[in-house]
């Protein structure tokens, strides 16, 4: 099924003609009906959605190759496009960066999941923008941003101390500001406001630079005072313990793989 909204108003059906043109781009449909003696039609207009992964110079195919397919099914559930970002755009910044291109090759669409090229998505993972309006941006969940970032006043304005874990990121057109690529900050400015944790260091895994994302859509919703949710309080709200989601980021290629192969053995799927 094809995610539609809902109808709108009735209309004299002789003005009109009832139609259903499908492109790769749009899908609307109308149908006629009589009712009363009078020719009326309803439209519905069909939500436009991609889901974003990044992939940079070809990043760990063992590991695509096991997150890929899932990530295709859930995108073909939900009634999203699949589209890998592959380009550089910001060649002077970390390959994370590249998540910003969201800003511009997602504003015409309705709805912009992203979730990270090494994340595993479950199939039976329901549409998170059935719950949440497009006044609202989410996450899988969020950490403490004074632990992290440096403040400035858009963090001590918007006191919300929202840290963004952006691996998982779910706007629409309306919060397309979640993506903004910095425009008052350098990225030299902008990595020594980041702090990574005692376990980030310990693993020998991540740089400051790395989490320039994370700094950057956190400093976007509270500069923008976006409205925000995560999936963790969805589910809790709603009795759900269903562990939909699997994302490790502190872990060697190698060592991701083997968890990566023990979470689907446990979920008992077989690619």
């Amino acid at each position: 099924m094809v995610p539609q909204q809902r109808p709108s108003a009735p209309v004299d059906l002789s003005l009109c003609q009832v139609r259903c043109e499908s492109s790769s781009e749009k899908l609307g449909c109308v149908f006629g009906q009589k009712q009363h003696g009078l020719s009326i039609i309803y439209w519905w207009k069909i939500v436009k959605k991609v889901l974003w992964t990044l992939n940079i110079d070809n990043y760990a195919p063992e590991i695509t190759a096991l997150t890929y397919p899932l990530l295709k099914q859930y995108a073909h559930k939900i009634g999203a496009d699949f589209q890998i970002i592959s380009e550089r755009k910001f060649p002077n910044f970390p390959p994370v960066y590249e998540k910003l291109q969201i800003f511009e090759l997602g504003k015409d669409l309705d709805w912009n999941i992203y979730i990270d090229s090494d994340a595993l998505v479950h199939p039976d993972m329901f549409d998170p923008t059935d719950h949440i309006h497009k006044d609202t941006v989410l996450h899988n969940a969020c950490d403490l941003a004074g632990n992290r970032w440096r403040y400035d006043r858009f963090f001590r304005r918007d006191g919300r101390h929202i840290g963004s874990c952006n691996w998982f990121a779910v706007a629409s057109d309306w919060c397309i500001d979640l993506w903004k690529p910095l425009d008052d900050l350098t990225l030299d400015e902008a990595v020594a406001n980041i702090f990574i944790t005692q376990s980030e260091r310990n693993s020998g895994e991540i740089q400051a630079s790395h989490l320039i994302d994370d700094y950057t859509l956190s400093r976007n919703i509270a500069k923008f005072g976006l409205k925000f949710e995560t999936l963790t309080d969805i589910k809790r709200k709603r009795g759900d313990t269903t562990d939909y989601l699997w994302h490790v980021y502190t872990l060697p290629v190698t060592e991701k793989v083997k968890r990566i192969q023990n979470v689907l053995k446990n979920w008992g799927i077989t690619l």
